[in-house]
């Protein structure tokens, strides 16, 4: 048997990771990111469309400009930065923690 890493057909980005996460990086900026289960799914993750910073902000309404991409492949990471849409703790802050944030991304498929 073959130790490459197996490919992944077009799939969710829920079936491709082991880990994703969001938190508040400071009061205004938010942080996702996203293990992947293998180098085969890093590398679908890190070339689709889907998670480019025009992709992701577009599905968090930022501008793409605002929105700071980190590949890390020794770790088979993705993490983006992006500003909240209202600062944590203020009136309307649904999410103090900003730990509920990546579930968008979830489904994307890539």
């Amino acid at each position: 048997m073959s130790m490459q890493a197996a490919s992944h057909p077009t799939s969710a980005l829920r079936q491709l990771v082991r880990v994703a996460r969001s938190k508040n990086a400071g009061p205004t900026l938010l942080t996702l990111d996203l293990f992947f289960k293998d180098a085969a799914a890093y590398t679908q993750g890190a070339t689709s469309a889907a998670l480019s910073p025009q992709a992701v902000g577009d599905l968090y309404g930022v501008p793409p400009a605002q929105v700071k991409r980190y590949l890390l492949p020794q770790l088979q990471a993705i993490k983006f930065t992006l500003p909240r849409a209202i600062c944590a703790g203020s009136p309307g802050d649904g999410d103090l923690y900003g730990a509920q944030q990546h579930a968008p991304l979830l489904e994307l498929v890539l």
